[in-house]
């Protein structure tokens, strides 16, 4: 999971490029990265929050009225400063681009690169990858204008790449330019803002930056398209490749704002119908437990929660506190870390739970290290029973498109039943979101243009058809191969 942004104006970009980035933190700590363009490129990036890496020395250097940037985690190898998005080829005429996503065929891509099309990749990153597929097709002359010549290189994107991936790209002498997978499986949204110099476009995972800065959600990106602005400010799309519009899932369970609107659906109205629809399965598995309060694990399943405690009548309360200077420990490097990284990052409100039947609510159950904190944080502050409900349903599938844990038994329910996992957290009771009730939280409203989601981690159901039990177990072999490698020798593929 990642952050883009890309922005054509009439005015230097720079400081609203950081002010974007900055407001899609929650998507990537680990790096952040800006490149911008005027007679050339301009590009500083490094490893860090934003406000890390960006100083006051650095907006005066990002010259230029277009730029892209990115915010990274470094879920899967390439964790060092020549990882970092974004990336540059000097021809054709000099692109950087920024993605979010995950390509799962990179091994293959990588080979072929630099037999067919006789480019190095210099990182171990994907989006790398990505771009030298897209700027070998540039560089071919074909019939048509300069957009014609876009979609052609967009279509080999497509036909040569297996994943998932959104992207926005800087043209030198060109524009920008910014496209989604025929899937729409990450997210893209548009803005536009209209003064007395022109009319700006402004492409983002999220809307969070639109209102501060001054730009009404146009809509999204769609599936398939291709989006291309020139240095005049004119626009230009096309449908390139368009198939079963499958948006992932986990941006409205975890990943996403929930001041986010993404594909027609806003995100905190879904996790509202969460809460309602878990609260109606508590209801009916659980019909004669009585709760004192609802408690949230934060910070992604408040909203959530707070629906819930409605529909079951509980008082609820935020009797856990977050120090929020500490990471997502759900998609931190290792096990390791991310037990020590808990130990810190949660306390309690004592008098909130002792001597009470307590009721907690997560957004989802990755891997149980979180689940089983809270419950043994409970316990040790005198609450009396301590039942864990998950506004999603148990994962037990990889995901390849971005979220990227390759590895099954990573999940604390792959090969386990959901009493094997109450004992493991240990609950006094385990109730799941059905995937049924999740579909429904997130289809009910909104002006949609899909019926179903991406939910394979669910339920095995993988957008892009082409994920066979073969290509899981090659990825986990490729995975599990490269983790026993030297740090500096692997070439694991960063996800975007």
């Amino acid at each position: 999971m990642c952050g883009i942004v890309g922005l054509i104006s009439d005015q230097p970009v720079a400081l609203s490029m950081v002010e974007s980035l900055t407001a899609l933190q929650h998507r990537g700590q680990d790096s952040a990265g800006i490149v911008t363009c005027s007679d050339r490129f301009h590009q500083k990036k490094g490893l860090g929050y934003v406000r890390e890496v960006f100083g006051p020395q650095d907006l005066a250097k990002l010259e230029g009225r277009l730029g892209i940037g990115h915010v990274r985690y470094a879920t899967a190898g390439g964790g060092s400063a020549e990882d970092v998005q974004p990336f540059q080829v000097n021809s054709p005429y000099g692109i950087a681009l920024v993605h979010n996503g995950n390509l799962y065929n990179v091994w293959q891509l990588r080979e072929e690169l630099y037999t067919r099309d006789l480019r190095q990749v210099n990182s171990h990153n994907d989006a790398e990858v990505l771009l030298n597929v897209f700027a070998s097709s540039l560089s071919r002359p074909g019939e048509g204008d300069f957009l014609d010549a876009i979609v052609r290189a967009v279509a080999s994107v497509y036909r040569r790449v297996q994943g998932a991936y959104s992207v926005v790209a800087l043209i030198a002498g060109k524009g920008l330019i910014a496209f989604r997978d025929p899937h729409g499986i990450r997210p893209l949204v548009w803005g536009r803002r209209t003064s007395a110099g022109g009319e700006a476009h402004l492409f983002a995972s999220e809307n969070g930056m639109f209102d501060f800065l001054g730009f009404d959600y146009h809509r999204d990106v769609a599936p398939g398209e291709v989006v291309f602005v020139d240095l005049e400010g004119r626009v230009r799309q096309r449908i390139v490749q368009q198939k079963t519009f499958r948006p992932c899932a986990f941006e409205y369970i975890y990943f996403a704002r929930p001041d986010a609107f993404l594909n027609g659906v806003s995100v905190y109205r879904s996790r509202l119908r969460m809460g309602q629809n878990l609260a109606a399965k508590i209801k009916k598995v659980l019909p004669d437990m009585r709760f004192d309060v609802v408690v949230p694990a934060p910070q992604s399943a408040v909203t959530a929660a707070l629906a819930c405690a409605h529909e079951l009548g509980v008082r609820y309360t935020e009797a856990i506190v977050k120090n929020r200077f500490i990471g997502r420990t759900f998609i931190m490097p290792g096990q390791a870390e991310r037990q020590k990284a808990n130990r810190y990052k949660l306390s309690l409100i004592d008098f909130e739970v002792r001597n009470r039947n307590v009721l907690v609510v997560d957004d989802s159950i990755v891997r149980g290290n979180v689940s089983r904190h809270i419950v043994q944080l409970m316990r040790r502050n005198g609450a009396r029973q301590v039942v864990f409900a998950s506004a999603a349903p148990p994962l037990r599938w990889p995901d390849l498109y971005g979220i990227d844990l390759p590895a099954r038994d990573e999940y604390i329910a792959c090969n386990r039943s959901e009493e094997d996992i109450r004992k493991q957290i240990g609950a006094d009771a385990l109730v799941y979101q059905d995937v049924e009730g999740l579909l429904e939280a997130i289809t009910r409203k909104g002006k949609l243009s899909f019926t179903k989601p991406h939910m394979a981690f669910f339920d095995g159901d993988y957008a892009t058809g082409d994920v066979t039990e073969d290509v899981l177990q090659f990825v986990e072999q490729q995975r599990m191969a490269e983790k026993s490698l030297p740090a500096d020798d692997r070439a694991r593929p960063g996800i975007g």
